[in-house]
């Protein structure tokens, strides 16, 4: 489609969103202050850089497909990043493991890890204007073979990952001050039982323990911040989970960390987004891992169904844009892996779009007003407007493919970059 061609439709869909109330304006203004953090472990299925890494089933992840063309070193994926980051519109992050740094001198056991192991992704940040967040990695790994880390009994095995961490937390910190932006150091672990057990209580105190030990260094907020990530169960912890829901927000409530919410971590019937007005009541923050579940999979690319619509519209609704933050969490290597980051990213922003682009003060008069005939009718004529034009004039604008185009972007590069790979 011609920019004129969007241009025009785009005037024609301001002025239907004008009379519904909505200044499409300030709606692009806003959107384009979003920046989502891509996940760097889509580029080559969770395996990361580290020479003699042992993978184990216990680690809580399963990547299934084999698609060709997959990253195998630094270079590769970030080459693969680049494509990715260049047919989404707007300014994004990206999300980092801790073994996806660059270890040539050979293998460097994770509780020995530096900032310098990272610095090459700073520069690259900063030569692809982006920014950076850190995650520990506390699976795949020998010591993480029992299915406990930061809450082993154990407590050589314990020492080791609580070391680990903190080396993560002060990478984040370095990168977060080299980037001028906060770096959200998050935290997953996969421990728990495949069984039931008799004792629920003793992994969670010495997880509690092992986080009190880990933040007892404090760095400033405007470097670095903290995230705990909870999950219902894993491959491997199918019957307890020591990181639960509960256990994350208790803390996170108490110690002033930014609680994360994945959305495939949860029981199918739960619903994330209504979870969102109630911990922002008592959280200046959250973060938000979008992802999309099937069945018992929790993995898969994001896309725009209604899951990921009211994600949006709770964030919107709330006016918490400036307090949520927003990453993407899947994995899937039966599709190429760009088009996979593509798809994702894309459809979290046009969820946002949409959001913003409701005609709030009429439903909010009509909520307020007791009115819910014209509450109901409101939301579904509202799902009439003409908000895919307004979307083409947000990708012409960031000098983005829109519609269509960007699929032949991605299926060229596989043609002249991925399949070559062997």
């Amino acid at each position: 489609m011609s920019s004129s061609t969007v241009e025009k439709n785009y005037a024609l869909s301001r002025d239907r969103y004008a009379e519904a109330g909505v200044d499409t304006e300030d709606v692009l203004a806003a959107l384009g202050r979003v920046s989502l953090s891509l996940h760097c472990w889509q580029g080559d299925d969770v395996e990361g850089f580290e020479k003699s890494r042992t993978g184990h089933a216990g680690s809580g992840l399963a990547v299934t497909g084999g698609f060709p063309g997959k990253a195998r070193n630094v270079q590769e994926l970030r080459q693969d990043l680049h494509q990715a980051f260049s047919l989404i519109p707007g300014c994004h992050r990206l999300n980092l493991h801790a073994m996806y740094g660059e270890f040539e001198k050979g293998p460097v056991e994770r509780d020995a890890i530096e900032p310098y192991h990272f610095r090459g992704w700073v520069e690259w940040a900063k030569q692809e204007k982006l920014k950076l967040d850190f995650n520990a990695t506390c699976f795949a790994h020998p010591k993480a073979a029992s299915g406990f880390t930061l809450s082993s009994r154990d407590r050589d095995i314990r020492k080791f990952w609580i070391e680990h961490v903190k080396r993560c937390r002060k990478i984040g910190a370095t990168v977060g001050r080299e980037l001028k932006s906060a770096c959200i150091h998050n935290i997953w672990i996969p421990d728990g039982s495949k069984d039931l057990p008799f004792d629920r209580w003793t992994h969670r105190a010495l997880l509690k323990e092992a986080l009190n030990e880990i933040f007892e260094t404090e760095y400033s907020p405007s470097q670095l911040k903290d995230s705990l990530e909870s999950k219902l169960f894993g491959i491997g912890s199918e019957a307890y989970v020591v990181g639960s829901h509960e256990f994350y927000m208790g803390y996170a409530m108490t110690h002033g960390k930014i609680l994360c919410l994945d959305m495939g971590h949860f029981h199918p019937t739960e619903s994330v987004a209504d979870k969102i007005s109630a911990v922002l009541q008592f959280s200046d923050e959250l973060l938000l891992h979008v992802s999309r579940g099937i069945r018992w999979d929790s993995d898969h690319v994001v896309i725009l169904n209604d899951e990921t619509r009211a994600l949006a519209e709770e964030i919107v609704r709330g006016a918490s844009l400036d307090w949520v933050h927003l990453a993407l969490d899947y994995f899937d290597a039966s599709i190429n892996r760009i088009g996979a980051w593509v798809i994702g990213a894309r459809a979290v922003l046009k969820a946002l779009l949409i959001a913003l682009l409701a005609p709030a003060r009429a439903l909010r008069a009509a909520e307020e007003a007791g009115d819910g005939f014209s509450r109901l009718a409101a939301m579904e004529d509202a799902r009439d407007l003409p908000y895919g034009a307004v979307w083409e004039q947000f990708c012409l604008r960031s000098e983005v493919p829109a519609a269509g185009r960007w699929i032949d972007d991605i299926k060229e590069y596989e043609k002249k970059i991925l399949l070559k790979r062997q």
